[in-house]
């Protein structure tokens, strides 16, 4: 099924378009106008367009380049009540598709259709089979993502130290990499690491470098991230997670322009923007005396707050497309995206995405791989984790649920199985059932050990033996 966009004023003729085209299988999308019509391509990429020219307010053929714009190499078929010269030489400097004159005989539209369709797929592959992945971007539509974009453009042509907030997931290293990316030192090294990643006794290192000797095994002097990002951008993830001597010597390299290795006295001059990131509550963090309120300020000189994905769920089908067009250029060889079912973008939108964009696109790849070329639908997406569940007993609050769920479950069948008997005894049915998955699971965590089963289970070693016994479980 390709998707096809109309672009007609009249309604008679858009009417009869549609149901032509989707007849053959095709979906349609009806515009009455330029303005009408872009809206359409940002939530609904055609494969190809049926474009009036004469539309009230703007002329069709000065919005083909925005068309494409927004749908790339997208097949665009002129239609037209006025075949004059100059519209069709306008048509053709335009690079419409094809050239229709009003009226036109129906057999010859779907003919046309299904030519632009043909050459449509053939120069898709084609650049899909050419082309490397697309390069990672933030992407948006929303409202909070115009206003990041403005202060991305705001930020990006001045040296300020930037600090960006938001929750896990939401993007913060791709902000980051725009800010470097748009600004003066763009030809110059762009620098990332987490902090958090990094084992508290090498982040001074790390991040200063180091003299030789001064760490066993040195065998010579190491520059630092900070020398390495010479004249460019340094980007500090998870600055929240900086160990509060780290803390004191980037708070000194701020103030300075000078780093020191570790294990010499010598400053060392760099010319470096710096970019800090969090997940955490920096204030929060200040009051308990866990992160330096000078150093809060100084790198947070322009903030930036990353909005979550639940302040943007618009933009979950464009972001879903972007991922999946990524991750099948990757693949050898390169495929066409295939279509995105509407019941799976219901499905994405249906969902809470605590994990944020990254969650997002770690579910359209899944996805992609599990329907092995085929149209995503919901039964593709991985099952949602229970790894957000609140801490502090969350997780076996939901885990609780689920066996009562399952407990309500089996007591049903089991009335039906033995409800006719002189005994039915579902008591002790359900007891051993659970006892027996409940004792192999915690022979399985001790290893077989069961002095350590029994430990774990609150019982002692002779008790947990009989009940093995009685069972007739076999470690």
């Amino acid at each position: 099924m390709s998707r096809i966009l109309i672009v007609d004023d009249e309604p008679a003729i858009g009417w009869s378009l549609r149901e032509l085209l989707a007849d053959g299988g095709h979906a349609v999308e009806l515009a009455s106008s330029v303005e009408a019509a872009l809206d359409t391509c940002r939530r609904f990429e055609p494969d190809t367009v049926l474009l009036d020219v004469r539309l009230p307010g703007r002329d069709g053929l000065s919005a083909i380049p925005d068309l494409r714009a927004l749908a790339p190499g997208v097949p665009v078929i002129v239609m037209t009540a006025f075949g004059d010269l100059d519209t069709a030489v306008r048509a053709v400097h335009a690079g419409a598709f094809d050239y229709l004159v009003k009226p036109f005989d129906m057999e010859r539209i779907a003919e046309v259709v299904d030519r632009a369709l043909a050459e449509r797929s053939g120069a898709a592959r084609e650049a899909a089979a050419e082309q490397a992945a697309p390069a990672a971007r933030l992407v948006g539509m929303a409202p909070p993502m115009q206003e990041l974009f403005k202060q991305i453009a705001l930020v990006a042509a001045t040296d300020l130290p930037v600090l960006i907030e938001g929750e896990t997931g939401t993007g913060k290293e791709l902000a980051a990499r725009a800010i470097h990316d748009h600004g003066g030192r763009r030809d110059r090294p762009f620098v990332a690491t987490n902090l958090a990643a990094l084992a508290p006794g090498i982040v001074e290192s790390e991040l200063f470098g180091h003299v030789r000797g001064a760490f066993t095994g040195a065998t010579a002097d190491r520059p630092g991230l900070f020398e390495l990002a010479d004249g460019g951008t340094i980007f500090l993830d998870e600055i929240g997670d900086a160990p509060a001597d780290v803390q004191v010597k980037i708070l000194r390299t701020l103030e300075s322009g000078a780093v020191t290795r570790v294990g010499s006295v010598a400053a060392r001059p760099v010319d470096v923007r710096v970019i800090a990131a969090t997940n955490r509550d920096l204030v929060a963090a200040l009051r308990a005396g866990r992160f330096r309120e000078d150093l809060y300020h100084r790198l947070r000189v322009f903030p930036i707050g990353m909005p979550a994905l639940a302040d943007r769920r618009q933009d979950i089908e464009p972001l879903a497309r972007h991922f999946l067009a990524r991750h099948l250029a990757r693949q050898t060889p390169a495929a066409l995206p295939p279509a995105l079912s509407s019941e799976f973008l219901a499905a994405l939108h249906g969902r809470d995405w605590p994990g944020n964009v990254r969650e997002l696109k770690h579910a359209v790849e899944y996805a992609a791989v599990v329907a092995r070329g085929g149209t995503l639908r919901p039964e593709h997406l991985p099952q949602v984790s229970r790894a957000d569940a609140p801490a502090g007993g969350g997780g076996v609050d939901a885990a609780g649920a689920a066996v009562g769920d399952a407990v309500r479950e089996w007591a049903a069948a089991a009335r039906l199985a033995f409800g006719g008997l002189a005994e039915p005894d579902l008591h002790h049915r359900a007891v051993q059932l659970v006892e027996a998955t409940l004792l192999r699971e915690a022979l399985a965590h001790a290893g077989g050990n069961r002095t350590a089963a029994a430990k774990l289970l609150g019982l002692d070693r002779a008790t947990l033996r009989t009940k093995l016994r009685a069972l007739g479980i076999d470690d």
